[in-house]
């Protein structure tokens, strides 16, 4: 059996400015759409529902991210906040060329270490978690040799 992971998605309240922080990652806006009616509260289990979504693609083609904003019905949990160690979604992380050069350009649109700094593991990588807009949590990995 072939599998594909296809996307993963994070539900946001400012669409705008989640889809300016990937970009500036370097996530290509692949289409924005609105998803409603009932089919889709049927694949969601939340009924009638309108959400507007933005796909974001990896360059290399071959990872997506979907971005959400429920208009209805209300969002009724925020995770944004959540430690590192909370049970569920806990980050997404990106392979970065340079990560220094990643966090000047992310920290224009907000984002901020989790930590105080830049961890370098072993001669592998060097890593990081962020909070991007919204306190979405991504991780950075750059690989040293």
């Amino acid at each position: 059996m072939a599998l594909r992971m296809d996307n993963v998605g994070i539900v946001v309240e400012d669409l705008a400015a989640a889809i300016q922080f990937f970009q500036e990652l370097g996530l290509e806006l692949e289409g924005r759409s609105m998803v409603e009616g009932e089919w889709a509260g049927r694949v969601t289990g939340l009924g009638d529902q309108r959400v507007e979504i933005a796909m974001m693609r990896t360059p290399d083609g071959h990872g997506r991210l979907e971005l959400s904003r429920f208009l209805a019905p209300d969002v009724v949990a925020d995770h944004r906040n959540a430690p590192v160690n909370a049970l569920g979604y806990l980050r997404v992380m990106f392979a970065v060329d340079d990560i220094d050069d990643t966090l000047d350009r992310l920290g224009k649109h907000g984002a901020q270490l989790v930590s105080s700094d830049v961890v370098q593991y072993e001669t592998m990588y060097r890593l990081c978690y962020i909070r991007g807009p919204e306190g979405i949590l991504v991780g950075l990995a750059q690989q040293l040799s």
